[in-house]
């Protein structure tokens, strides 16, 4: 199922807002499937998974409790926003207009490894937020006190 995904990489859409997925990522983000779910975090991203690494996520996201607004409104994302996309023979993949409007993609994006998918950022976006969660108290977030690099 996938691969690991880690790294950051710059990418510049094109002007029909193409993405050309990372030589080096697209077997891995293929799997064998013929295409790659895209689809909207809350958090003002776009993720994209390998079609099988998205499919667990799907059952998951899918028994959220339909009377709680906020879990409504991340299903309402995450499923509703749901594409998949086939890369063309150049590796690009077509990023659909909701999505980009929603991530605020215009022309170059940060594409961040998370292990088992990507999140791809407005570049812009991902500089201030990055800046943002660096200028904290560097005190770690609960549930990880005790790690240690």
């Amino acid at each position: 199922m996938g691969g690991t995904f880690h790294g950051a990489t710059v990418i510049t859409l094109d002007a029909k807002g193409r993405l050309a997925i990372p030589t080096r990522h697209r077997e891995a983000l293929l799997d064998g499937a013929s295409a790659l779910v895209l689809t909207a975090h809350p958090d003002g991203c776009v993720l994209i998974y390998p079609e099988s690494s998205w499919e667990p996520v799907r059952a998951k996201v899918e028994t959220f409790p339909s009377f709680n607004p906020q879990a409504s409104w991340w299903k309402r994302l995450l499923l509703g926003m749901e594409e998949h996309a086939a890369p063309d023979g150049s590796g690009r993949v077509l990023l659909p207009a909701a999505l980009r409007l929603h991530a605020r993609l215009e022309r170059e994006a940060m594409m961040v490894g998370q292990g088992a998918y990507f999140e791809l950022w407005d570049n812009g976006v991902w500089s201030a937020k990055l800046a943002s969660a660096l200028s904290g108290t560097g005190a770690p977030p609960p549930g990880m006190e005790d790690f240690s690099l």
